[in-house]
């Protein structure tokens, strides 16, 4: 096995390849802002005219998946916790078959532009504005961590100002976002998954070379205790185990693929419902492929480092920063492809980034512009999506400032993912699941969902979970010698290893802290779904003495099910017309 040198720095190529992926995206936007008409309506700006094919939504939706802290966070937790990450296999594809057959048929058949507009034809236009609310502020925060991510990866290889370069991403996303629309975001996409898997392909190939072999690299992680599959404990304090991963991994990332507006906007952007359909699970098959990739990349990296963690030996300042030290590393005879990679991070950061700007436009036009402002042309409303692009770019941006504060990026992520994302995920499964809720249920459903999630969210990012509970695996650092110790290694911008800059130190730990708030992050989602539907369907049967069933087009077929249960127990009375979007029955 090739012996450890100093790690390399960007040079002439890599520039040119980082610049030629940048160069390529602005070019699609701008193509898109004028093909075909350019985006005339809304309607081409938002939903790309719903003539969308399931191939490209596909690769969309896996680029906004695989955004710059997959591609830095995930290798990095299975370096740090082992391969138990690889569960996440079953967890998308429980996601994925929820996601297309509970709540895609609904969303599609109601033609609807934002999902939240879903949520007034269920309930009224107040439960729609929370969700509105929840939603805008949970993109906006997901997004400055994602755009912090790639600024990180770029200060850590190259010295590129950490600032600038957050800056860079979100004006470079607001350009072509604001000029193309949905198009451009998601035929940008296209081209910046091919980027992000030869990226890590690349990693992949050259890291088996210099060690000698997928099988040197599997036998190291062996003898590190990283093929670590099946902790079946059903300890719901313990970050990641089996249970932990298939029950919160699916709720957690079913607020994604199944209500979120960023996910659910492109593929019902589809000319048809198949293909709609079409587009999740071809998707499912490249979430496979790129947990593969990301799983090999952490088992490469503790092949190459068992000996001699950078972290613990101060040679990065975090472990999100391990991938572009191992980049730089192994790749450093190979000019432009340590460009390659950063621009791997960079495009991961582009399609969420954009994808989000887009979104937030959608739902802030379609729930807050066009219900009080009616007389506004199609033009007026295509040029106010535009403005609100360019409103949100800088937003995100400036929430970036707030990611530098968040710890591990993963982590940071799917928790705030948690705390807002499963209360919305419990409020839409409360209308769509449940035909005899109220719009009260609902609204204190979701009021309690959100605010038990709030209370142990802060807490644990308060007072982290002890080590016990998250369980990292051992670091060695015996091996690191002379040659590492006499490199120059470049200094980057520090990050704290807690999940949290907020952390109180120096402080007896109670009960409360080791059990409540030592809850997994993963649970998160779990706990505000599950509190919500509970508290909504509760209050809903406590308010309502005549139950209103809603059915046809805004409930899904469990939810017809549920409605067929209740009639089989009640005295059927005649039904009461509503709008053409669905039907109340009164039972």
């Amino acid at each position: 096995m090739e012996a450890p040198r100093g790690i390399g720095t960007f040079a002439v190529w890599d520039y040119v390849v980082f610049a030629a992926m940048l160069l390529i995206s602005a070019v699609v936007g701008i193509y898109h802002a004028f093909a075909a008409g350019g985006q005339q309506t809304p309607k081409d700006f938002l939903m790309g005219g719903r003539r969308m094919t399931a191939v490209p939504v596909a690769l969309s939706l896996t680029a906004s998946f695989m955004s710059a802290v997959t591609v830095l966070g995930s290798p990095s937790e299975v370096y740090r916790f082992g391969a138990i990450f690889s569960i996440f296999a079953i967890t998308y594809f429980l996601v994925v078959v929820i996601s297309a057959e509970v709540f895609l048929p609904v969303f599609y058949k109601l033609g609807i532009t934002s999902t939240y507009e879903y949520l007034e034809l269920r309930f009224n236009k107040y439960v729609r504005l929370c969700g509105t609310f929840l939603f805008i502020v949970l993109t906006i925060l997901y997004t400055g961590i994602v755009i912090y991510a790639p600024a990180l990866a770029l200060n850590q290889a190259t010295g590129f100002d950490l600032w600038g370069a957050v800056v860079a991403t979100g004006v470079v996303c607001t350009f072509y976002c604001t000029l193309g629309g949905l198009k451009a975001v998601i035929w940008t996409d296209v081209f910046q998954v091919g980027i992000m898997v030869a990226g890590f392909a690349s990693v992949i190939i050259q890291a088996a070379l210099i060690q000698g072999g997928i099988s040197t690299i599997l036998n190291d992680a062996y003898n590190g205790g990283r093929l670590n599959f099946w902790n079946l404990n059903p300890n719901p304090l313990q970050r990641h185990t089996f249970w932990t991963i298939i029950i919160g991994g699916t709720f957690t990332w079913t607020s994604i693929y199944g209500v979120n507006q960023s996910q659910v906007q492109r593929y019902i952007s589809c000319k048809s419902r198949f293909q709609a359909k079409m587009s999740l699970y071809i998707n499912l098959v490249a979430l496979w492929a790129i947990l593969t990739c990301s799983v090999l990349c952490g088992l490469a990296l503790y092949s190459r480092y068992h000996d001699c963690d950078p972290w613990t030996a101060k040679k990065v300042s975090a472990p999100d920063q391990l991938m572009p030290y191992l980049v730089l590393d192994i790749l450093q005879d190979y000019p432009g492809v340590p460009g390659l990679f950063v621009a791997c991070a960079y495009s991961g950061t582009l399609s969420t980034v954009s994808s989000s700007i887009n979104a937030l436009a959608a739902v802030t036009v379609e729930d807050l512009v066009k219900p009080h402002f009616t007389s506004l042309s199609e033009r007026s409303l295509s040029w106010i999506s535009q403005g609100l692009s360019v409103l949100f770019g800088v937003l995100c941006i400036g929430m970036a400032a707030l990611a530098s504060l968040m710890g591990s990026l993963l982590q940071a992520a799917l928790s705030i993912f948690g705390m807002i994302g499963g209360p919305l995920l419990g409020l839409f499964a409360l209308g769509i699941l449940v035909p005899f809720a109220n719009s009260i249920g609902a609204l204190v459903g979701l009021l309690a969902g959100f605010a038990i999630t709030l209370w142990v969210g802060i807490g644990a990012q308060l007072y982290p979970p002890l080590p016990e509970r998250t369980m990292p695996l051992r670091l060695e650092t015996y091996g690191c010698n002379s040659t590492y110790n006499g490199t120059n290694w470049m200094t980057t911008t520090e990050m704290p290893f807690s999940t949290s800059a907020f952390q109180v130190h120096n402080i007896e730990r109670t009960a409360l802290m080791d059990n409540w708030y030592s809850l997994s992050y993963l649970y998160f989602s779990t706990l505000g779904t599950l509190v919500t539907l509970f508290v909504g369907i509760l209050t809903s049967l406590s308010t309502e003495t005549t139950m209103l069933f809603l059915i046809s087009k805004i409930t899904s077929p469990a939810g017809l099910f549920a409605c067929r249960f209740w009639r089989k127990k009640t005295e059927r009375r005649p039904q009461i017309p509503t709008n053409q979007r669905g039907l109340y029955i009164q039972f």
